[in-house]
């Protein structure tokens, strides 16, 4: 037998063992993957969901209804409850480990139609990624093994079968990105599994990126100013308490200038969720501070 020979068997063997422990997510014609974590509960991505009941695939043709124990939006990671039957749990590898060149094997079962392998190499690390909230996820890995459309939250998986990482992104030209499986996705796993979604910081305003708010203020005869434009202010919000109004440019953020939206998440993350939040605004040519309260 030749080393391709060999190399076949060796992902049929996965395909056998973790292949098991991957599932589809929603239904046949929309929705992504997922793989069980611990006897009755599934990882997936939080943009496969559609509502608090999800319907989950599993390989040996078996259907279940799970439910969302906890999600984290800007993660882009939830825990789903569910009778997972004879479905291994598929075991945790070191996501940290991996360098460029690394092998990976992927595997997704897209929407319950079926497990896919497919074979590829990391070609990246250290990446990041927009959350379906538009928050930058950093730390994924990037790699080359080829998906279907709604193989998101299906694993990449060692020689072993083991788990390297939950498979979030599709970037296009054959790359791909997963959220690295170590130490720190372990513990959000099993906080989003007791119901704990983290507590993130939000403002509840709409925003134009800087260059739209340049064009806007030079168009009305008013200075440049790097910043982000506030488009719509969301009623009883907190940046409404504060007295945040549609037309103002967010300049600073707990005394840091923002220039885009990472700037304001990254500013918005440094603060405790419960400790006042200062926004330096310019509203026309008068600059003002408001206070967020924690």
């Amino acid at each position: 037998m030749g080393p391709i020979e060999d190399l076949g068997k060796a992902i049929n063997g996965i395909a056998e063992g973790a292949g098991r422990s991957t599932v589809g997510i929603g239904n046949r014609w929309r929705g992504g993957s997922g793989v069980v974590v611990e006897a009755g509960r599934v990882l997936t991505n939080a943009h496969n969901l559609h509502g608090d009941e999800v319907r989950v695939f599993f390989a040996d043709g078996r259907e279940a209804d799970g439910k969302v124990l906890g999600a984290d939006g800007d993660g882009d990671l939830a825990v789903i409850g569910v009778e997972t039957g004879e479905a291994p749990a598929i075991g945790w590898g070191d996501g940290t480990a991996l360098s460029i060149g690394s092998p990976v094997v992927a595997i997704g079962n897209p929407a319950g139609n079926g497990v896919r392998v497919t074979l590829g190499f990391v070609s990246g690390l250290g990446r990041a990624f927009r959350g379906p909230r538009g928050r930058r996820v950093a730390g994924a890995v990037e790699h080359t093994a080829p998906l279907l459309p709604g193989s998101s939250g299906g694993p990449i998986v060692d020689g072993e079968g083991k788990l390297l990482g939950i498979n979030t992104n599709r970037l296009g030209s054959g790359f791909y990105q997963a959220i690295a499986a170590d130490a720190a996705l372990k513990d959000r796993v099993a906080a989003l599994g007791r119901g704990e979604a983290p507590t993130r910081r939000r403002l509840g305003v709409g925003l134009a990126p800087s260059q739209v708010a340049r064009h806007l203020r030079r168009a009305v005869g008013l200075d440049e100013r790097d910043g982000l434009l506030v488009r719509d202010v969301e009623e009883g919000s907190p940046a409404d308490k504060a007295g945040v109004a549609e037309g103002d440019l967010i300049i600073a953020a707990a005394g840091k200038p923002v220039a885009s939206a990472d700037d304001l998440f990254d500013a918005l993350g440094s603060v405790a969720a419960d400790a006042d939040l200062p926004l330096t605004l310019l509203r026309g040519a008068e600059e003002r501070t408001v206070t967020i309260p924690g």
